[in-house]
């Protein structure tokens, strides 16, 4: 399988849904509170920088516009990432 169809389906089924969860989890956190303190607003920030980031990615996949090397760095990342998050 080609790097670039590693990568769009590491994002697609493992990243993004992640993603997604922790997002929901942290609104949950803060909907039983009724506030969020300053933590939770950088990490639910951060969350939203990470998934706007994941679908440029793919963007930029199905437009063909990241090259090979690139491709294989962003892979070796994310899979170093998913990896230590476990």
């Amino acid at each position: 399988m080609q790097n670039s169809k590693k990568l769009k389906n590491l994002l697609e089924l493992e990243i993004l849904p992640d993603v997604e969860a922790a997002i929901d989890e942290l609104f949950e956190v803060i909907d039983k509170t009724k506030n969020a303190n300053a933590i939770q607003k950088e990490e639910l920030e951060e969350l939203r920088d990470m998934r706007t980031e994941c679908y440029a990615i793919l963007e930029d996949l199905s437009r063909e516009e990241i090259e090979a090397e690139e491709i294989d760095e962003l892979l070796e990342e994310l899979m170093e990432l998913k990896t230590e998050n476990k």
